[in-house]
């Protein structure tokens, strides 16, 4: 197991952190962001996000994917963050996504970074199809239906689903249309 190390999480000095940084004692994989040379392989991204931000939560077709519930590998990991939120700067393909305050811990749960000892938010297969209904402008309502019906062929249960969106906007009508025209 490795662990993300900052120059500020370093047990050295600044100056003798980046002096073992530049003879090899570490990688950077982000801005401010190292790893030894031997850790495990693991996900830099995914590193960088729970970095960054303690709350970084994987969302959208991120978590679809990770829930394996579409085939769509995505480019760019969607990671979710309270709103009103600074959005950091980040070097690896990371697309931040500021949700409601109100309804942002509804259905997040939290998961290992493997390879790593951090861990990481991600958002259940319920919510991120519920997300996927209400942000279908942004995403696509096909990954959205294709999402829904594979979570129906696991035997996932329609009730849990909208009582769910009935928490989030916009998100139970585009899903009962969806429900009406699959069943």
């Amino acid at each position: 197991m490795t662990t993300a190390i900052t120059p500020e999480r370093a047990s050295t000095s600044r100056a003798s952190f980046y002096r073992a940084a530049r003879a090899g004692n570490y990688e950077r994989i982000a801005r401010g962001i190292y790893i030894t040379p031997d850790a495990p392989p693991a996900d830099y991204d995914l590193i960088e996000a729970a970095t960054r931000r303690a709350d970084a939560t994987i969302c959208l077709t991120s978590a679809l994917a990770q829930h394996d519930l579409i085939d769509t590998i995505p480019a760019q990991l969607h990671i979710a963050i309270p709103s009103r939120s600074r959005t950091p700067a980040t070097a690896g393909a990371i697309q931040w996504h500021q949700f409601d305050r109100a309804t942002f811990a509804l259905g997040r749960e939290i998961i290992p970074i493997e390879g790593t000892d951090l861990t990481i938010g991600r958002y259940s297969a319920e919510r991120s199809i519920a997300d996927a209904f209400r942000l279908r402008g942004e995403i696509g309502y096909e990954i959205a239906r294709d999402a829904l019906k594979e979570w129906l062929r696991r035997g996932g249960k329609p009730a849990a689903l909208l009582e769910l969106a009935e928490e989030l906007p916009r998100a139970k009508q585009p899903m009962l249309t969806a429900l009406e025209l699959l069943a």
